[in-house]
């Protein structure tokens, strides 16, 4: 019996990732690569339907996935939210992503959120040399989080999180054990208004470096891999119509900070780039200057998300965006649609994904979001 779990966990991690299967292998095309990839994946539905941005947005129950340091400024005492969304369901029915987060307001300054991503990768079916099944497992992975965020001043708040991931691909096959990892945010999130001639509105910043912390194995015959490190940051501008439109724009830019695959020859010695096998602080800052093709392919590197939100009376929202990723580094592209609603008590958000390309496995892609504010339900209890 010889089941190599480094190709299972390969091959689950390349869906998980949504790299286009009509993706060609060539010398130049050096996507990089991390465990726990889901991680990385929008969980919500309003900043599904923007082509995944959020750093910037304005404050929502979900901020803890793009910006914990949101949640200083929202408006509210707490509240809660869950969202799903099937996943890969062009290639496979069963593998699909739930999201619970929650916050609580401990004073005018404080906020503290807490989070559990959970995504089923679907029935793993474990075979011999000759085919025959061995066992089955339903393989999976989340993470639990729990930040802090407090406002610094009238226009600045600052955050912080914890987080901790498991990955099961394997069920302990063949010497294998699940991946654990833990991993801390930092971010931060700045707003201010504006004024347009007659019209007022909002320009707001953002910046999230998130998943930063230990590597993850899956076996002791292989050197840990690295999670999704990542730095987001990103804009928004927002203009108020008149007293019952509003539409704002925006804009985040996102980048691993992980090492890339350098160029090796036949004998595995490094011809090209820099050798991946480092610390993760090491990690973090060769990351901008460790691409085997220099500068122009670390520009490649970063990925763009622009996002555009009308809101009818801060009841109807209507979402269109747009996600671009190098064709050389994944060639992720893909439009995204949606809408929301928010109701006395709840409010209710869905989007849909459209990529560029034919035969896509992002294809069709839905997102459901329902989220509830405490002090609307507190309200409704007392009539």
């Amino acid at each position: 019996m010889k089941i190599n779990a480094l190709i299972v966990s390969t091959l689950l991690l390349t869906l998980i990732t949504i790299l286009p299967v009509t993706a060609q292998e060539e010398l130049n095309y050096n996507p990089i690569q991390t465990v726990v990839p889901f991680l990385s994946i929008a969980p919500d539905s309003r900043s599904g339907a923007l082509g995944d941005a959020g750093v910037a947005t304005s404050p929502d129950i979900f901020s803890m996935h793009w910006n914990p340091a949101k949640y200083a400024f929202i408006d509210g005492n707490g509240g809660f939210g869950m969202s799903y969304s099937p996943w890969l369901r062009a290639l496979i029915p069963d593998i699909n992503l739930s999201y619970l987060t929650g916050y609580y307001r401990i004073d005018s300054k404080q906020v503290v959120a807490a989070s559990l991503m959970y995504s089923s990768l679907g029935k793993i079916e474990f075979t011999d040399d000759i085919g025959s099944i061995l066992r089955e497992f339903n393989a999976n992975e989340f993470s639990v989080d729990a930040a802090y965020s407090r406002l610094f001043s009238e226009h600045w708040s600052g955050g912080v999180a914890l987080r901790f991931i498991y990955s099961n691909l394997t069920g302990g096959i063949e010497d294998t054990k699940p991946g654990i990892a833990f991993a801390a945010d930092a971010s931060a999130y700045y707003t201010n208004q504006l004024s347009l001639g007659s019209r007022d509105g909002n320009i707001s910043f953002g910046i999230n470096l998130s998943n930063i912390g230990s590597k993850m194995s899956y076996t002791t015959e292989f050197d840990p891999d690295f999670i999704p490190i990542n730095m987001r940051i990103g804009t928004t501008f927002l203009i108020n119509l008149d007293r019952y439109n509003a539409l704002a724009l925006s804009l985040d830019i996102n980048k691993l900070l992980v090492p890339t695959p350098p160029v090796y020859d036949e004998d595995r010695n490094i011809i090209d780039g820099k050798d991946p096998n480092v610390s993760v602080p090491v990690a973090i800052f060769q990351s901008f200057y460790d691409a085997p093709g220099g500068f122009r392919e670390e520009m490649q590197e970063f990925t763009q998300s622009v996002g555009v939100e009308y809101w009818y009376n801060q009841q109807f929202a209507i979402r269109a965006g747009y996600y671009n990723e190098a064709e050389l580094k994944g060639n992720r592209k893909y439009f995204t649609v949606g809408a929301g609603f928010r109701m006395s008590v709840f409010s209710l958000d869905f989007s849909y994904l459209m990529p560029f390309t034919q035969n896509n496995p992002l294809a069709r892609t839905l997102r459901f979001s329902l989220g509830f504010e405490f002090d609307s339900l507190r309200n409704l209890s007392q009539k």
